[in-house]
């Protein structure tokens, strides 16, 4: 990130379960497989941290359910496209997010693997967006 000022507070959802149709693969976009979310939003708290008010932060709901929509409404090849996408709808709706880290997890990928998952880890200022 490419700003030194930017905040280093954060609203983070972690682990969060989706059901979606990403993939290069025809059966991934035929049965579809489980998405696993991992997201920090930089966000000054300080004024929420004070007053104790819903209405000077962004309510972790609000985040919760942009996502949710991005992963499950839309159907991408790559989840590189899938975590820009998130990003891109982050930074669209709530204009005091400075900076988004989104991790998206594969757990279910058609390779034989015995245990593990895969990912993509994308980290963007608003300026990048």
């Amino acid at each position: 990130m490419s700003n030194p000022n930017r905040t280093e507070d954060k609203i983070v959802l972690a682990d969060l379960a989706f059901y979606g149709y990403h993939g290069v693969m025809q059966a991934e976009n035929d049965l579809g497989q489980r998405f696993r979310i991992d997201l920090e939003c930089g966000v000054d708290l300080s004024k929420s941290g004070q007053s104790d008010e819903v209405e000077d932060t962004i309510s972790y709901d609000q985040i919760f359910n942009l996502v949710n929509e991005r992963v499950t409404q839309t159907r991408f090849k790559l989840i590189e496209a899938l975590g820009q996408h998130i990003i891109d709808g982050l930074f669209e709706t709530f204009t005091t997010i400075e900076w988004v880290k989104v991790r998206v997890r594969k757990p279910e990928a058609p390779i034989p693997v015995v245990a593990g998952e895969f990912a993509v880890e994308m980290v963007r200022d608003r300026e990048q967006a």
